[in-house]
């Protein structure tokens, strides 16, 4: 690689399905490995990094409410699905060779600590990846809108997201061949033409903190770190055109 990265401090949201390999649901061991190295190709550029992971692969909030649960409950079966995705990820990240924390919303004390913002920041500066499980542990609240309130309470200089395309288009690339992929946008298109590419609790967050929103193919090998050193594929989502 050779190249300096641009940021210091990142997020990287990855979503639940992206666990799934080809499987229906749950999680696929190998998947989980590959996005590990991903994570552990960042941190030896010397990046500190905290992940937030969904949990759409195990239970998904909207999906349960939809088929008669109350809303809330729902969404908390959905945070306790990122709780194992997080452990999941947190085994995954010490087999090759980093340490972890994983700090949970919920308390779980059996399994995690506890969400303490002071002791998170000190792991990040301690060289720990931090991954944050159980949302924000509040129903109403998705995983994105997590993930932005992270990145801004460690300070965070950059939000990646890391979906199953390398950027954010005008619609479906898998459906449409012509959709258009854009390079940049602001906060305030995404949100008026409602781009899908955070929600806009989420979008809101990062703008009025300033963190960029960085999307890219988690499937793509070595895209993380290609990103984080500023090439590759990606869309940026700041305040400037």
């Amino acid at each position: 690689m050779g190249e300096p990265a641009k940021y210091n401090r990142v997020l990287l949201k990855i979503s639940g399905e992206a666990l799934m390999g080809q499987r229906e649901y749950g999680l696929d061991p190998d998947t989980v490995e590959r996005i590990a190295r991903e994570v552990k190709a960042v941190y030896d550029l010397g990046v500190e990094v905290c992940l937030v992971i969904g949990g759409g692969n195990i239970f998904r909030g909207l999906s349960g409410a939809a088929a008669g649960m109350e809303r809330a409950t729902a969404d908390y079966m959905g945070m306790m699905a990122t709780v194992i995705n997080s452990l999941a990820m947190q085994n995954a990240l010490e087999k090759v060779g980093l340490p972890t924390r994983v700090q949970s919303a919920i308390p779980m004390a059996a399994v995690a600590e506890p969400y303490i913002r002071r002791r998170a920041v000190r792991h990040l500066e301690k060289k720990r990846i931090v991954i944050f499980a159980a949302g924000t542990g509040n129903p109403f609240f998705t995983t994105d809108t997590a993930a932005a309130l992270r990145a801004s309470e460690m300070n965070c200089e950059a939000l990646l997201k890391g979906t199953k395309v390398d950027g954010v288009y005008d619609s479906d690339p898998v459906k449409n061949p012509d959709a258009k992929r854009y390079d940049r946008l602001t906060y305030h298109r995404v949100l008026t033409e409602d781009l899908g590419v955070m929600d806009h609790s989420a979008i809101s967050l990062s703008r009025e903190n300033g963190i960029p929103i960085l999307v890219f193919s988690i499937n793509k090998p070595g895209g993380f770190a290609e990103v984080i050193a500023g090439r590759g594929q990606y869309t940026i989502v700041t305040d400037e055109e």
